[in-house]
């Protein structure tokens, strides 16, 4: 089958507005109303029984695939949604939508607080993953679905795969978690508090009240941007695009960008603030941080649940190395559960699960096409 793009997408808005559909959070806060952007491809099938959930990560949004009227650019996984495709568009209805905390159309800390008429700023809540999904499911409900044949995500995205089984598995019949891990170790989170004291010291964040301003933390969110960048190539795939290579033929002796690499860093933290609200990255680097589901809280003992699972993991991959992928297979296994893990020996690092696509699509393929056809869910009956 030839591969195509879905074509011109639309990014579509769905709000539950009116008490009981204001969210308890995890921190026990009230937070309403609230609105999800999503995007959808391909066609809900009658017994709405061939439904993906995709699930971005820390800096993506609901434009997983196709483009904007009027626009070129495709979305962050388009390699893998459209027809003939992993996500295969003819066959699956796929959804993608910004979580809450962002700033891509969601509810978030940029957002307007009913209460003022101002931005949230910090007065918005802390929230977790468990939040984050939570509110999904409203938005899943809106569109009648009962029961999600998938749920897949690489990242931060693999955290809200994982979430769903912990909080929903009687709502997914398989979960697809990417270069992931079962909760962040003590490395990781370090990471992100570097780039959340860049943003907290830049002085144009002011408390995070800078909505109104004519400055915005633009710099310090730079920064946050370089680290992460950093993080995400391993170091064979930055000497493989860089090495030392020199912008001029000779060093300038100033502090300006001499090498290639850090004319590149400087170039995704300065497009990095055109698209992303400082406030939206401390709040969404808290949530991955807080998150938690070790110690038997994925699938608790007694808890029977029937999800399929493939873990996929990236050899090169040092932020979210293999063993946290291997964790939670082994975890799984411990329950009894249906899981299988593929390492990809990739040099991307933890890049590898946006470039990836040859074998990323071979095997999710493969592995959706089981539980579409082997699964009762299919047939519309529960499970």
């Amino acid at each position: 089958m030839r591969e195509k793009s879905v074509g011109t997408v639309k990014t579509e808005y769905f709000t539950f507005a009116k008490h009981p559909h204001e969210l308890r959070l995890a921190c026990g806060k009230l937070l309403g109303p609230i609105t999800l952007a999503y995007e959808t491809y391909g066609k809900l099938n009658k017994d709405k029984t061939n439904a993906i959930l995709v699930e971005h990560a820390l800096s993506g949004d609901s434009h997983a695939a196709g483009v904007y009227e009027g626009e070129k650019t495709s979305g962050w996984w388009d390699a893998l949604i459209g027809p003939g495709k992993a996500l295969d568009t003819e066959k699956y209805f796929v959804i993608c939508s910004n979580v809450i905390g962002g700033c891509k159309g969601s509810t978030g800390p940029s957002s307007i607080d009913p209460k003022t008429g101002k931005p949230y700023g910090l007065d918005f809540p802390i929230i977790t993953i468990a939040d984050i999904v939570k509110a999904q499911t409203h938005l899943i409900d809106h569109l009648g679905i009962k029961k999600l044949l998938g749920v897949i995500g690489g990242s931060m995205g693999g955290m809200q795969v994982l979430q769903w089984v912990a909080s929903y598995p009687e709502r997914v019949a398989s979960a697809i978690p990417i270069a992931t891990a079962i909760k962040h170790s003590p490395q990781q989170i370090a990471f992100d508090e570097v780039g959340r004291q860049a943003i907290m010291a830049d002085p144009a964040w002011c408390d995070g009240a800078y909505y109104e301003k004519l400055e915005r933390p633009e710099k310090g969110l730079a920064v946050a941007r370089m680290i992460g960048h950093i993080t995400y190539m391993s170091d064979k795939s930055m000497e493989e695009k860089f090495s030392r290579r020199l912008k001029e033929k000779e060093y300038s002796f100033k502090f300006t960008a001499d090498f290639e690499v850090e004319g590149y860093l400087r170039y995704r933290g300065d497009n990095f603030v055109k698209r992303f609200d400082a406030n939206s990255y401390l709040y969404i680097t808290k949530a991955m941080d807080y998150f938690d589901l070790s110690e038997g809280k994925l699938v608790p003992e007694g808890k029977h649940t029937d999800v399929r699972f493939l873990v996929i993991a990236f050899k090169s991959d040092w932020l979210y190395p293999s063993y946290q992928s291997q964790e939670i297979v082994r975890q799984l296994k411990i329950r009894g559960m249906d899981a299988t893990y593929c390492e990809i020996n990739s040099t991307y690092g933890h890049d590898a699960f946006l470039l990836e696509v040859e074998e990323e699509t071979r095997l999710v393929k493969h592995f959706l096409d089981k539980t579409f056809y082997g699964y009762d869910v299919v047939k519309g009956r529960e499970t």
